[in-house]
């Protein structure tokens, strides 16, 4: 349950009446920026010229931003034109959502609580900036270089934020919106605080589920209470089949989308599972520890790099039920391969300089929404050049490549990526194209 010190500050952060509207953010809790959106917002909707809108946009909230903006901008690749539309099709949200944005500085005294929360169950916290920001729905969360990011119209919406004019594919936003975000503000800061402690990783489906399930758990442990994520008890009523799920593409980078940030039209119903797997993995870890502040070191300080020290608490969270080498063989032994060329015969010697036509065969279906191609060890300079993807065979089992033109005498070189993948996300053993050609 949470303290009731820090339910009380959050009640009084949330409520306009209590006299709090007025108090700064506490040092290390930045609102600047979204006061400036709200000046040019209401100067861009006065405005019917376009390019003066830009303008505005440019002028008052974009170059005079914070290092936050900024950064929340580059992580989430937002441009001018991203602000422009979102202000321009979606009137009756914005003004549904200022009055809880407005009163973002006040949040800043729960914020500061909730830090002081984790500190108290991770001492050698490291200070981080928060900066709350107005985004273009695509993220309520995230991190860049050392700061916390927050997007304020998606993290402090209520279920009364008025979505009626999105469209059909922002359906994840009503369940989001119904689950009361701003409620859980404190947590989410904390959570991607969490981050800033944490070490980078390979993007592949484990370590990004505990990248992302550590944070939710050591958050929730800090603030107390329950997490704002319905992946997490969807997944304690759903664990084996979610387990059984998961364990085929373990490693596989292809999946990640599949299981974060989705939307909940899987075969699940809900979205953003992998959270569940990684918070299911961090409490079995925390609740067997005898010294908890240790298990929470351990937890943040994970180093994925290190695949033993992976292993190790994976295996010891008994998630999986068998060790997670054996999942991993497993995973590895299913992967797709490239069975074999059609054109040229790989490792060839003196293939002809016509050729003008590559044909790749996969061992089984690959997906025909993913490719990929990249340099081979010898480079740029020795790289075999793609005229044009022809595509796929219907059956999926190949791919048909036409070639730029070939020079005699020549090595030439290319990896088949494991951007190609099957439809349940496991990626291709990367297989390298390698020949050269004849003198003529």
């Amino acid at each position: 349950m949470n303290s009731s010190p820090l339910r009380l500050i959050l009640l009084l952060a949330l409520s306009p009446t209590l006299g709090l509207s007025a108090q700064p953010a506490p040092q290390g809790v930045v609102t600047a920026d979204i006061d400036r959106f709200w000046q040019a917002y209401d100067r861009i909707v006065a405005t019917p010229d376009t390019a003066e809108q830009r303008a505005l946009l440019l002028r008052m909230y974009i170059e005079p931003g914070t290092p936050g903006l900024r950064a929340f901008m580059e992580a989430r690749r937002y441009t001018p034109d991203d602000y422009l539309t979102a202000i321009a099709r979606h009137p009756r949200f914005w003004r549904s959502i200022r009055a809880n944005t407005v009163r973002a500085s006040t949040l800043g005294l729960a914020i500061a609580a909730g830090v002081e929360q984790l500190r108290g169950i991770y001492p050698t916290l490291r200070p981080a900036p928060v900066y709350f920001v107005i985004g273009a729905f695509r993220s309520p969360g995230t991190i860049l270089n050392g700061n916390v990011l927050i997007g304020a119209e998606l993290a402090l919406g209520d279920s009364t934020t008025d979505l009626s004019e999105f469209p059909a594919n922002f359906g994840y936003l009503k369940p989001y919106f119904a689950g009361n975000p701003v409620a859980q503000v404190v947590q989410l800061n904390v959570h991607e605080y969490v981050h800033t402690q944490q070490r980078d990783h390979e993007y592949v489906l484990l370590y990004r589920t505990l990248y992302e399930g550590i944070a939710e758990f050591v958050s929730v442990t800090a603030v107390g209470g329950v997490s704002g994520s319905p992946a997490i008890e969807y997944g304690r009523a759903h664990r084996e089949r979610i387990r059984d799920r998961f364990a085929p593409v373990i490693l596989s980078p292809g999946a990640v989308d599949d299981w974060f940030y989705n939307s909940a039209d899987n075969e699940f119903g809900i979205r953003d599972l992998g959270y569940y797997v990684g918070y299911e993995i961090a409490e079995r870890i925390y609740r067997q520890a005898n010294d908890k502040r240790a298990a929470v070191a351990r937890l943040v300080d994970l180093d994925y790099a290190d695949k033993s020290a992976v292993e190790r608490l994976v295996d010891e969270s008994a998630f999986f039920g068998r060790p997670l080498r054996d999942e991993i063989a497993r995973y590895e032994a299913s992967r797709p391969t490239v069975t074999g060329l059609v054109g040229v015969k790989n490792g060839e010697s003196a293939a002809s300089p016509t050729l003008t036509q590559v044909t790749i065969k996969f061992s089984v279906p690959v997906a025909q929404t993913h490719r990929g191609f990249d340099f081979g060890p010898l480079g740029e300079s020795n790289v075999l050049r793609i005229a044009r993807f022809v595509g796929f065979a219907d059956d999926g089992r190949s791919a048909t490549i036409d070639l730029a033109p070939l020079q005699p005498g020549r090595r030439y070189q290319m990896v088949v990526t494991d951007r190609f993948r099957t439809a349940s996300g496991l990626p291709l053993v990367p297989y390298l194209i390698d020949f050269t050609t004849g003198k003529q």
